[in-house]
């Protein structure tokens, strides 16, 4: 299949394209590269072997969105594109609103303009907000707490509208747990511009002296350490996840859990980096950040029933290759994605990837 890949520069996205790839697919990655990086894509090329085409552009702009489907025909589309800093939302809702909600909307009106009905969308387990039973099934009621979440939610109220209204389409709607890892290369993994709002590369910048020490956010929850406990999933069986939804054949719109099912506390996943990478995370304890929930993982059953998915690399895996991707790459992306004379080594005339 001809597949569009929104936000295929991203930490998932670029892990989700070395998959496709993988598994025979040719892909269009279409990113704006406010939040990502050009150098991951030379990377995702330098991975597979393969080149393929790159859109320097954003959903918001409807003229070169109608352009990149007007140039190629498109079997299906993975939307990954979209603000996700959930502390963020909370301080410019109608940025990421206009963002995610909007772009979501002319992508899937320029599907329907050039009959593109498969659709695999990058959702979250945030649409569940606060609930307290656990693990969290599909069944769970959705009720999402930040800006961030409720722009997931809204959006799977829309998908579900555009198929209600035609249902030749074949949506599926892919609830992240909290990914984590990179590739088993070292080429290619989480690069957070700033500082990290996530667990495990604010732990493996740590580890790399890029900042002194972590907090941990409360250690007073009723959990075995105190510390709060969540679904870790490796970014490769993620981005495998996305393959499988993308094959599956039927018209319909249903939603995935994709966690491992196993919650892992903050002290847990620090012992485990410690042990994987051999450095030291020196840790202070905090209070507890408002709206963070004490447990939090997934029942991904459904997953593997309908869709033929599992994870399948644990805690060991995610730490020591979350580490590899660190040690090779200090300073993420930034520095080795230069020419020798400074120029970026993506050249967006042609689109294509570019040798060094």
């Amino acid at each position: 299949m001809m597949i569009l890949v929104t936000g295929g520069a991203g930490y998932i996205g670029s892990h989700t394209c070395v998959e496709l790839l993988n598994a025979g697919h040719e892909i269009v990655v279409l990113d704006n590269f406010s939040n990502s990086h050009p150098e991951a894509l030379r990377r995702v090329s330098e991975i597979t072997g393969k080149q393929f085409t790159i859109y320097h552009a954003d959903l918001l702009n409807k003229e070169k969105l109608n352009e990149v489907f007007a140039k190629n025909k498109f079997d299906a589309v993975i939307h990954l594109a979209g603000l996700k800093a959930v502390g963020e939302s909370v301080t410019v809702p109608l940025r990421y609103y206009e963002n995610n909600i909007t772009g979501t909307i002319y992508l899937v009106a320029m599907m329907k303009k050039y009959q593109v009905r498969r659709l695999v969308f990058s959702s979250s387990a945030t649409v569940y907000g606060m609930t307290n039973k656990m693990p969290i099934t599909e069944d769970t009621p959705l009720s999402a707490v930040n800006p961030y979440g409720r722009t997931k939610q809204m959006i799977e109220t829309l998908l579900h509208d555009v198929y209600q209204a035609d249902k030749t389409w074949n949506i599926a709607l892919l609830r992240y747990f909290n990914p984590v890892g990179a590739h088993e290369s070292g080429l290619i993994g989480e690069n957070p511009n700033g500082i990290p709002n996530n667990l495990m590369p604010y732990i493996s910048q740590v580890a790399i002296g890029k900042l002194k020490k972590l907090t941990v956010f409360g250690n007073d929850y009723p959990t075995k350490d105190g510390t709060g406990l969540r679904d870790y999933l490796h970014v490769v069986d993620l981005a495998k996840g996305h393959v499988k939804a993308l094959e599956k054949d039927e018209n319909g719109i249903d939603a995935y859990n994709l966690g491992t099912g196993t919650g892992y506390s903050v002290l847990e996943m620090i012992a485990a980096f410690e042990k994987a990478s051999g450095q030291n995370i020196p840790f202070t304890v905090s209070n507890r950040r408002a709206g963070d929930a004490a447990v939090c993982y997934a029942n991904p059953v459904k997953a593997g029933i309908v869709l033929g998915w599992q994870a399948s690399r644990g805690i060991v895996e995610m730490c020591e290759d979350t580490w590899r991707w660190q040690r090779n790459n200090p300073s993420g992306y930034e520095e080795a994605a230069k020419n020798r004379d400074g120029t970026p080594m993506l050249n967006y005339a042609t689109g294509f990837l570019m040798p060094e």
